[in-house]
């Protein structure tokens, strides 16, 4: 579709639905990544006030992959395509937003696509210097991890902060903002070459929990102050046991196990916050607070290249079976990309 489709097709509303677009659907609404494959679909048609947006890039996340199996279902109202953020141009301005204007956007679903619709107050401008493959990697990772660790652990300068799956997309943007905002960073990976990843990354110390008891390495540390674990399982008593008093645990997943067992005892003697979040289910207005925030305190890190995107890899749209098969083997460091360039104006993959 090309712009002057664009200019013809408008309504009061947004896009009529007739023009149709392309999309990443899930063969039999759920399965494994070969049920992914590139469609037709409708386009999609903003309500009043909705930001419409020319996807360029579709960052890749792990509920896109409990979507994918039928484990993590869009909330109601939203578009049942994957895709929780995009980078692109504006094509349906709204809000502050104007056609033209180059974002990265928080989106409620449909990110895989060639347009996408959302608040416009879940938009924010590209930061300096940033393509849009990397743009598109920072709404879940800096709306998490500022939500989580700075809102929620209340992280601080000076505080030793713990981050586990440091080189996950949002493990590498947790150890770059708790740097950013002065603080020592711990970070831990399931490999003696992903801990070096961490290092890289400007972790102060980091641990190979294949052949390394994190615990012991942070208590030789101090403790921590503040602990962001996407891991659950075991690692709950483990992060309890070598945390500092008033110390913050804070949850995003829990990839090895959902159900722990809690020492009543060492919560209350440490006087221990234990707390955690998801981003998806939050109501319109809290995202928007949730992004005003983020401009304000995480934007000129990236403006000033401070707290510096990592992406992993990038697949075209129409790979994304082989984005979700990589991604889910674990290997990237950073974050994983869909693009929704068009071929002929990208000379490479």
């Amino acid at each position: 579709m090309n712009t002057s489709d664009l200019e013809t097709a408008t309504s009061p509303t947004g896009f009529l639905p007739s023009l149709s677009m392309n999309s990443v659907i899930v063969d039999g609404g759920s399965g494994n990544a070969s049920a992914l494959r590139v469609a037709s679909t409708s386009m999609v048609v903003p309500a009043v006030g909705q930001l419409l947006i020319r996807v360029k890039a579709a960052g890749v996340n792990r509920p896109d992959i409990m979507q994918r199996t039928g484990l993590y279902p869009a909330p109601t109202g939203a578009s049942k395509t994957l895709g929780l953020e995009v980078a692109g141009e504006v094509v349906g301005a709204a809000g502050r937003w104007r056609v033209g204007d180059k974002v990265c956007a928080l989106v409620p679903g449909g990110g895989y696509a060639e347009y996408a619709v959302c608040d416009p107050r879940h938009a924010l401008r590209i930061p300096r210097g940033l393509s849009f493959e990397e743009a598109a990697g920072l709404p879940e990772t800096a709306f998490t991890v500022w939500a989580n660790v700075f809102e929620h652990g209340e992280l601080k300068s000076g505080d030793t902060f713990l981050v586990h799956g440091a080189t996950s997309g949002i493990g590498v943007m947790a150890i770059q903002m708790a740097k950013a905002a002065g603080a020592k960073v711990i970070a831990s990976a399931r490999s003696a070459e992903k801990a070096n990843k961490a290092k890289e990354l400007g972790a102060d110390v980091v641990i190979d929990t294949s052949s390394q008891n994190f615990t012991d390495v942070v208590r030789r540390e101090g403790g921590a102050d503040v602990v962001l674990d996407m891991v659950g399982g075991a690692f709950f008593e483990a992060n309890v046991l070598c945390m500092k008093p008033g110390g913050r645990l804070v949850f995003i997943s829990a990839l090895a196990g959902a159900r722990v067992e809690l020492d009543i005892f060492q919560l209350m003697q440490k006087r221990l916050t234990v707390t955690g979040s998801t981003l998806r289910p939050r109501s319109d207005d809290e995202k928007a607070r949730i992004s005003a925030e983020v401009e304000a305190g995480a934007w000129p890190w990236l403006d000033a290249g401070i707290v510096i995107p990592c992406v992993s890899r990038t697949f075209w749209l129409e790979d994304a079976d082989l984005a979700h098969e990589y991604l889910e083997a674990g290997k990237h460091v950073g974050k994983v990309i869909l693009s929704v360039r068009d071929r002929s104006q990208t000379a490479s993959k």
